[in-house]
């Protein structure tokens, strides 16, 4: 323990910082993951979605798929984070995954939200804002 104490010690910026970044993904959560959440069309999950941008300008598009992805992955740090810390992390972690593009994810974003109690987290939080509940199929 006293050698957690001295490395603490060592490492204050660190541990300051780490404890600023808890705090404020913390918050950013609580605001910014309903507001994606409700925005989700209820079709998401099902097959014949079609992909974001798919209308665009070829420029739009492009900026919107990296804007997509960078905010994407800004979330699945922030998830993963919020496992060891205050946050809600296995919500944040699927928003993230659901705006990135890679492969395999299709099957990672099913597997996932097939999970009774993210189902059921996201479809809360939809029901209270008059919402229609996620469709898986």
């Amino acid at each position: 323990m006293s050698a957690l104490w001295e490395w603490a010690k060592a490492h204050e910026a660190l541990v300051w910082a780490l404890g600023v970044g808890s705090v404020a993904t913390f918050f950013g959560s609580l605001v910014l993951l309903p507001i994606l959440v409700v925005r989700m069309s209820p079709d998401y999950f099902l097959p014949e979605r079609k992909p974001a941008f798919a209308a665009a300008h070829p420029v739009l598009r492009l900026l919107g798929v990296v804007g997509k992805n960078a905010l994407g992955l800004l979330l699945l740090l922030a998830g993963i984070a919020m496992l060891f810390v205050p946050g809600q992390g296995l919500l944040t972690i699927l928003l993230g995954i659901m705006l990135m593009d890679f492969p395999g994810k299709r099957r990672l974003e099913l597997w996932l939200v097939g999970r009774p109690k993210v189902l059921s987290a996201l479809n809360w939080i939809r029901r209270r804002r008059g919402r229609e509940a996620l469709r898986l199929s």
